[in-house]
């Protein structure tokens, strides 16, 4: 692996992040017309049919056991991750969504705690009560604009799902360092479709022609978005690459009121400054270990 700065590891992580985001755009829209079943189905069947046409091609190595072990886990984590989080994004604004989904770091924070028998500190606490309450802050906007129960529980999905996502950026640091940026994208696109393909009998339908361009450009963009994460995470550690998640916002800002008119709402703007400043907080901790991670799991 040849080595890189922590600031082209972070430029390279930006360029992920506004890869995903316009994507979550993407995929807002065709949520909306057909479902985030279907969507996701179709998105991820055609990143698997471009991951593999790309790795096959190059004559890339099977993944060995360990890697092939954490592709399946965080394949499958992400199918039931992304189905919660695109059926929500499909019942809020985009930046909404995508600021609720910023609570992920500081779950994370538990979750490492949890798997390592460390002892919570006073300032873990803190940060946690912060950023919960900057969720609270976004849930009363959204009360006040009286977008309706089907918003509330978009929003309650968007949790659940930055709930799974916790666990998410604990594998994602651990799968970058035993695969490379195609084997990454290719097995989670594949194993992502297979899980979706399951229920395909009873809840797939058929694409119309307006709307492959978008499953198309979706599953190019979560394709490429997922080599520049994986590029940026194999080559700097988690705890400098956390800030740049918060750009997200800034796109599903622009985009949401671009393609859907969806204006930033100021409860959204306060709850979001208040849960990113607790994961900035939050990551001033003494750094964790891959090494104790990998034991501990």
């Amino acid at each position: 692996m040849k080595p890189a700065s922590t600031a082209t590891a972070f430029g390279v992580a930006s360029l992920g992040i506004a890869a995903f985001s316009t994507m979550d755009a993407l995929m807002k829209g065709l949520s909306i017309e057909m479902g985030a079943y279907n969507a996701l189905l179709w998105r991820t069947m055609a990143g698997a049919l471009i991951g593999g046409a790309v790795f096959f091609a190059r004559r890339s190595p099977w993944p060995g056991r360990e890697a092939a072990r954490i592709h399946l886990l965080r394949g499958v984590l992400s199918a039931g991750m992304a189905i919660l989080f695109f059926w929500g994004l499909a019942r809020v604004p985009l930046a909404q969504g995508v600021a609720l989904s910023f609570v992920a770091p500081l779950i994370a924070l538990y979750l490492a705690a949890w798997l390592l028998k460390e002892k919570i500190e006073r300032q873990a606490i803190f940060t946690s009560l912060l950023g919960f309450a900057g969720v609270l802050v976004i849930l009363s906007g959204q009360a006040r604009t009286d977008l309706g129960p089907e918003a509330f529980r978009g929003a309650l999905a968007i949790l659940a799902s930055a709930g799974l996502y916790a666990y998410n950026i604990i594998l994602m640091r651990q799968q970058a360092l035993v695969a490379k940026p195609l084997e990454v994208a290719f097995f989670m696109s594949l194993i992502m479709s297979t899980c979706f393909l399951i229920a395909a009998p009873v809840l797939a339908t058929l694409p119309t022609a307006p709307q492959m361009p978008a499953l198309v450009g979706a599953a190019f963009l979560a394709f490429i978005s997922l080599m520049l994460l994986s590029w940026a995470y194999a080559r700097a550690e988690a705890q400098h690459l956390a800030p740049v998640e918060y750009t997200a916002f800034i796109w599903a800002s622009i985009l949401g009121l671009i393609v859907f008119s969806e204006p930033v709402r100021p409860m959204t703007l306060i709850g979001a400054g208040m849960i990113v400043a607790a994961c900035i907080i939050a990551t001033r901790r003494k750094p964790v270990s891959i090494a104790e991670m990998e034991a501990a799991l």
